[in-house]
Protein backbone atom coordinates (compact mmCIF):
# COMPACT_ATOMS: atom_id res chain seq x y z
CA UNK A 1 0.00 0.00 0.00
CA UNK A 2 1.63 3.49 -0.98
CA UNK A 3 1.08 6.51 1.43
CA UNK A 4 -1.56 8.84 0.25
CA UNK A 5 0.20 12.43 0.08
CA UNK A 6 -1.34 15.36 2.02
CA UNK A 7 -1.14 18.94 0.87
CA UNK A 8 1.56 20.62 3.27
CA UNK A 9 -0.68 24.07 2.88
CA UNK A 10 -4.36 23.19 3.81
CA UNK A 11 -3.92 19.31 4.32
CA UNK A 12 -5.90 17.73 1.47
CA UNK A 13 -5.23 14.50 0.57
CA UNK A 14 -4.10 14.82 -2.94
CA UNK A 15 -5.32 10.86 -4.83
CA UNK A 16 -5.36 12.08 -8.28
CA UNK A 17 -2.67 13.96 -10.85
CA UNK A 18 -4.85 17.19 -10.94
CA UNK A 19 -4.89 17.44 -7.42
CA UNK A 20 -1.04 18.20 -6.97
CA UNK A 21 0.19 22.03 -7.30
CA UNK A 22 1.95 22.42 -10.33
CA UNK A 23 5.98 24.26 -10.38
CA UNK A 24 7.10 26.78 -12.35
CA UNK A 25 8.10 24.76 -14.76
CA UNK A 26 4.57 23.35 -14.84
CA UNK A 27 5.95 19.65 -13.02
CA UNK A 28 3.90 18.06 -10.16
CA UNK A 29 4.36 19.85 -6.96
CA UNK A 30 4.72 16.64 -4.46
CA UNK A 31 3.90 18.53 -1.49
CA UNK A 32 0.97 20.93 -2.04
CA UNK A 33 -2.44 21.10 -3.95
CA UNK A 34 -3.78 22.72 -6.74
CA UNK A 35 -6.02 25.16 -4.62
CA UNK A 36 -2.63 26.16 -2.48
CA UNK A 37 0.12 26.09 -5.17
CA UNK A 38 0.22 27.00 -9.20
CA UNK A 39 3.18 28.10 -11.22
CA UNK A 40 5.36 27.55 -8.43
CA UNK A 41 4.01 29.96 -5.96
CA UNK A 42 1.63 29.81 -3.24
CA UNK A 43 -2.04 30.70 -4.57
CA UNK A 44 -3.55 33.86 -2.26
CA UNK A 45 0.42 34.94 -1.91
CA UNK A 46 1.51 35.33 1.81
CA UNK A 47 -1.84 34.27 3.17
CA UNK A 48 -1.70 33.49 7.20
CA UNK A 49 -2.41 30.13 8.40
CA UNK A 50 -5.57 31.35 9.50
CA UNK A 51 -6.38 32.70 6.26
CA UNK A 52 -6.06 29.37 4.70
CA UNK A 53 -7.84 27.75 7.94
CA UNK A 54 -11.22 30.29 7.14
CA UNK A 55 -10.69 28.80 3.25
CA UNK A 56 -10.65 25.31 4.42
CA UNK A 57 -13.73 25.34 6.57
CA UNK A 58 -16.65 25.50 4.31
CA UNK A 59 -15.14 22.40 1.88
CA UNK A 60 -14.16 20.46 4.81
CA UNK A 61 -18.17 20.91 6.26
CA UNK A 62 -19.13 19.97 2.66
CA UNK A 63 -17.46 17.18 2.34
CA UNK A 64 -18.51 16.15 6.41
CA UNK A 65 -15.09 16.40 7.73
CA UNK A 66 -15.73 18.05 10.98
CA UNK A 67 -19.47 18.25 12.35
CA UNK A 68 -19.28 22.11 12.44
CA UNK A 69 -17.11 25.10 11.62
CA UNK A 70 -15.93 25.75 15.26
CA UNK A 71 -14.90 21.72 15.31
CA UNK A 72 -13.27 22.44 12.29
CA UNK A 73 -10.87 25.43 13.23
CA UNK A 74 -9.55 24.22 16.34
CA UNK A 75 -8.49 20.75 14.96
CA UNK A 76 -7.21 22.69 12.18
CA UNK A 77 -5.12 25.39 14.30
CA UNK A 78 -3.81 21.99 15.83
CA UNK A 79 -3.06 20.17 12.99
CA UNK A 80 -1.89 23.04 10.55
CA UNK A 81 1.63 24.02 12.56
CA UNK A 82 2.77 20.27 11.99
CA UNK A 83 2.36 20.74 7.92
CA UNK A 84 5.34 21.77 5.67
CA UNK A 85 4.51 25.13 4.74
CA UNK A 86 3.37 26.56 8.44
CA UNK A 87 6.23 24.62 10.18
CA UNK A 88 8.00 27.01 12.18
Amino acid sequence: MTDMKMCQSCAMPMTEDAQFGTNKDGTKNEDYCSYCYADGAFVGGDSTMEEVIETCVKPCLDYGVYPDADTARAAMMVSFPKLKRWAK
